[in-house]
């Protein structure tokens, strides 16, 4: 004994003084989780010894008003701060000699910022948690993780709270002040208490001449009949907390008067958590929202894109070399449109293309009887025009696809090959057929290439959608694009006014949107 005595301490315990506190004689490489109050170990084989501060001497422990023997461990209730010093347990065949440092300090000098309370009173069928009190000390020191006995979490979490989760907790930290490595233990004292609870038993008497009575659960009520009508009269019990042994019970109310009596049970039922059906509801609004969100993007995607140009997206046309910023090809027409109900397909390529893209956004387009000055070879004057453009606009028809004018398409395609900075937009004028003879490169730009239909009753307001797709596949100008901007914001602020701000939201994730990936 004396050996042990001289043994270095292989526990540190630091607590807060006037609070629960329990030692348990367990070796530090034993994982426990739980600390019982009545151990299985037999008391008459567990000895404490104490060796107080500043005193010589061993002395043995034994039961007082405020310390108890349970077990395998040693309850302060509450700890004192004279209760420092060192302890030795011993366990007959189990463990010789456990020495424990304990060190019982004030909130001031463990340097408490507030301190939660160690007794807790749980609500029974609710959702509640226990927090470990002790991690408002020691502020100045890092800390890991509390450790539960019972319950491995930084906070434990009941759901819902029964009669038997009440008791007591312990949780534990570490602490490295200097060299020495100190385990910092509180307790917290958990008691479940009920719900009020009201029992309502409303009882109808018939019109009666006498003096009636009404007994419920064991009161007695004298009732006046008023009138022929009779009389209802509603008694209402209270209970004060609702316990486990109430919802295995019956509560019967009873009505007597002289014709006779009846009786009525009332058993109580735990109310069904709707927690599943809160985050079903929420996750199907998230997607709904989600849903919504996608739609209205896929819906204004040209405009969200636009916008981003508009303000964000550098100058695509500086340092290219490039005169024209689109070559128009269309089939040239020797005879006028027989059906004049419909625009022409000459008239589009030179009046109301050039009126849209130059008069409305600024663009320079290539026409080539209009800006090639004639007297060259065909076939070269097409070659140069579209080397000297970003953008191939062809107007597709059955007069195009089967005429000279195919040329100009399959002189593009070659172009476009050669130079990455050129590309095809096809607008599909009118429905055609693809004639055998197409040469193949032709006929695979035909199906690869991005096509935009004009519809007849399009016309020339910008916001058409037509127009959109126009100015999607044209070519980026910083410098032409202020002219869109003010039909941009007009349109910005008309879908924040009619759409709101779910909507709104969804346009600026929108813009987010085209900015990764554009």
């Amino acid at each position: 004994f004396s050996g042990c005595f001289r043994a270095k301490p292989q526990l540190w315990y630091r607590t807060i003084s006037d609070k629960e506190f329990v030692l348990q004689c367990a070796l530090p490489g034993e994982d426990a989780t739980n600390i019982y109050k009545n151990s299985p170990v037999k008391q008459h084989e567990v000895k404490w010894f104490w060796h107080q501060k500043d005193k010589e001497h061993l002395e043995a422990i034994r039961e007082s008003t405020n310390l108890a023997l349970q077990g395998d461990a040693l309850w302060f209730k509450p700890v004192r701060d004279s209760a420092s010093g060192i302890y030795i347990c011993m366990i007959r065949e189990k463990i010789p000699c456990l020495k424990i440092v304990l060190e019982v300090q004030t909130k001031k000098e463990a340097k408490c910022l507030g301190y939660d309370t160690n007794t807790l009173y749980l609500l029974a069928g609710n959702g509640n948690s226990i927090a470990c009190p002790g991690t408002k000390c020691y502020s100045h020191i890092r800390k890991p993780d509390v450790k539960w006995y019972k319950v491995r979490h930084n906070e434990i979490y009941l759901n819902p709270t029964y009669d038997e989760d009440a008791g007591i907790y312990v949780c534990d930290y570490t602490l490295f002040d200097n060299t020495t490595k100190w385990t910092m233990r509180t307790a917290v004292t958990v008691e479940v208490i009920g719900k009020p609870l009201k029992l309502e038993c409303p009882v109808q008497f018939g019109f009666e001449r006498a003096k009636v009575s009404c007994k419920y659960m064991f009161f007695l009520f004298s009732v006046y009949p008023k009138g022929l009508k009779g009389h209802i009269l509603l008694h209402v019990a209270k209970l004060e907390e609702v316990s486990e042994m109430d919802f295995r019970s019956n509560f019967t109310c009873f009505a007597q008067n002289s014709v006779g009596n009846a009786t009525a049970v009332i058993q109580l039922k735990r109310k069904r958590r709707v927690f599943l059906l809160y985050i079903l509801c929420s996750a199907i609004s998230i997607l709904f929202a989600f849903l919504s969100c996608t739609a209205f993007i896929y819906q204004h995607w040209i405009e969200i894109v636009l916008m981003y140009r508009s303000y964000l997206v550098h100058n695509e046309t500086t340092g290219d070399g490039k005169e024209f910023d689109a070559f128009v090809s269309y089939a040239k027409s020797d005879s006028p449109e027989s059906d004049s109900a419909f625009i022409s397909e000459e008239k589009f390529a030179l009046e109301l293309l050039p009126d849209m893209l130059e008069n409305k956004y600024g663009y320079k387009l290539c026409i080539l009887e209009r800006d090639i000055l004639p007297g060259g070879a065909y076939t070269d004057e097409v070659v140069t025009a579209i080397r000297q453009s970003r953008r191939i606009i062809i107007v597709l028809s059955p007069a195009y696809v089967s005429g000279p004018s195919i040329f100009e398409l399959q002189a593009a395609v070659n172009c476009a090959l050669e130079d990455k900075k050129i590309k095809l937009v096809l607008i599909k004028f009118q429905a055609f057929q693809e004639p055998e003879t197409l040469p193949p490169v032709v006929k695979k730009a035909l199906r690869i290439l991005p096509a935009i239909t004009w519809k007849p009753s399009a016309s020339a307001v910008p916001n058409k959608k037509f127009w959109k797709y126009m100015c999607y596949h044209m070519p980026v100008n910083t410098t032409k694009l202020w002219k869109q901007r003010r039909w941009i914001s007009h349109r910005i602020v008309e879908w924040l006014n009619l759409a709101g701000p779910s909507k709104a939201g969804c346009l600026f994730m929108g813009v987010f949107v085209s900015f990764s990936f554009l």
